[in-house]
């Protein structure tokens, strides 16, 4: 998701949830420790280099019983860093929570809470790293046979 398209759905909504890609909510005493802009300059294994932004929520497990983040005053967060930080509203954003250990998550949103989606790593380079194209997997059963160029005992042909 946009950080522009968070900001809509805040504005129509009572409370804010998250929930893991596993269905289990984030506890509702979490806390939004840190909203930045995260620039990445690399280059890819074909050597092209590359640059690429995000915006990154980090959650955090609070034990803040007392305090639960509403949606008016995470989008106070979110224009305080915007304006802070010349955060651009069309970047997508990322975020931090930890679990076993800290995972990066894209975000979507399923009509009642932000849901953390798992992300994956990829080859940006693979028509030029080497690397050859996965084969397709197919089952004994869908080759067709031509009965033909099939060997049978006593055929001769072996």
């Amino acid at each position: 998701m946009k950080l522009s398209e968070i900001k809509n759905v805040l504005a129509g909504l009572d409370n804010v949830a998250f929930v893991l890609p596993d269905g289990t909510k984030v506890p509702e005493h979490f806390h939004v420790t840190e909203v930045g802009v995260v620039n990445k300059h690399f280059i890819d294994c074909g050597g092209t280099s590359r640059y690429e932004s995000k915006v990154n929520f980090q959650l955090w497990n609070a034990h803040d019983y007392d305090h639960r983040l509403t949606p008016g005053k995470l989008l106070n967060i979110i224009h305080l860093c915007e304006q802070k930080l010349s955060i651009n509203d069309n970047l997508e954003v990322e975020v931090e929570y930890q679990g076993s250990t800290i995972g990066r998550y894209a975000l979507d949103f399923d009509g009642a809470s932000f849901v953390l989606v798992s992300t994956v790593t990829d080859c940006l380079a693979k028509d030029g790293c080497g690397v050859p194209a996965a084969k397709q997997k197919a089952s004994l059963q869908e080759l067709s046979v031509n009965q033909e160029s099939c060997c049978t005992p006593g055929g001769g042909c072996c």
